[in-house]
């Protein structure tokens, strides 16, 4: 006879833990300030080091690519308009941002094989980056900057403004700090970018798109999509309305794709091989430069 407690006779409860099945989290991508899912509605299944399954990550196509460039680039004047003070305050409310999520980010580095420990480094330097680099918004065109001699009755400036739109193929080890280190000093000189997370350490990547999406952060400014690089890679960098594409690793072949197809209208490759992103030298004024263009301008004077 069943008892009225849940528990029958001989039978296993249907709703004792060891017998449900859990509901995975599935990571959206984040595009021009929203979390779309992915436009062919594939995802892959993201595993543990030990192969357990964590959560969903969308599987992004050329057309989720091509929406997050048309985002990036219908708000790339706005962007690069915009003071250099306010570009600031920008990063350094992201970096408060990040701050008050820290637990969460080390979580999830922790569930993707990282321990704690160096979880933790990990997020102080990603937040101690974007700190940097928001110092660094009013002071890269001095030191980059020059006022040249001239012949004739001219002054002669050269100037930096950004290239325009980014695609970066972020670091493949890294899930949060490769990724902030390269994000940093491309918005911080006005530019916009399309990014591709991590494949196999993506968690980070579209949390930091929630930090994004609840900071002062333009939407579109940052367009963060998950997926394969040996899909995505040929159309980061063949894209004829992105001005320069930055490669983060070391495949031979990969890079030699990538400058291939960047040849098709002539934008800058930049290529990263990085492997220890926390270390001093994964910053700087001169990887703000790199996505830069120098003006040059001439200016009549004794007449």
């Amino acid at each position: 006879m069943s008892k009225r407690n849940g528990k029958s006779n001989g039978q296993a409860n249907p709703l004792a833990e060891n017998a449900r099945l859990a509901v995975l989290k599935t990571y959206k991508i984040y595009v021009n300030g929203q979390f779309p899912r992915g436009e062919s509605g594939r995802y892959y299944v993201l595993k543990n080091p030990h192969g357990q399954s964590i959560a969903n990550i969308c599987d992004c196509s050329r057309k989720d690519f091509r929406d997050a460039v048309t985002a990036a680039r219908s708000v790339q004047g706005g962007w690069a308009s915009r003071s250099a003070y306010n570009r600031s305050q920008i990063l350094y409310r992201i970096a408060e941002m990040l701050e008050g999520r820290k637990s969460q980010f080390v979580e999830e580095l922790s569930q993707l094989g990282l321990p704690a420990s160096a979880g933790v480094a990990e997020v102080q330097t990603s937040i101690d980056r974007l700190v940097y680099y928001a110092g660094w918004t009013d002071k890269y065109q001095q030191i980059f900057s020059s006022v040249n001699p001239a012949s004739s009755s001219h002054f002669n400036f050269s100037l930096l403004e950004p290239a325009g739109v980014v695609s970066i193929i972020s670091p493949e080890g890294s899930g949060l700090i490769g990724l902030v280190s390269v994000i940093a000093p491309v918005v911080c000189g006005g530019n916009t970018c399309v990014v591709l997370a991590s494949n196999t350490k993506p968690l980070p990547a579209i949390t930091l798109g929630e930090v994004l999406a609840t900071s002062d952060l333009p939407a579109g400014v940052v367009n963060i999509l998950t997926g394969r690089r040996s899909e995505l890679i040929e159309h980061f960098a063949s894209h004829m309305d992105v001005n320069a594409c930055i490669y983060c690793g070391d495949d031979r072949k990969e890079l030699q794709t990538i400058r291939e197809k960047a040849s098709m209208n002539v934008k800058r490759v930049l290529a990263y091989d990085q492997t220890d992103w926390l270390r001093e030298s994964a910053q700087g004024p001169y990887f703000i430069s790199d996505t830069q263009e120098v003006k040059t301008t001439w200016h009549p004077i004794g007449l």
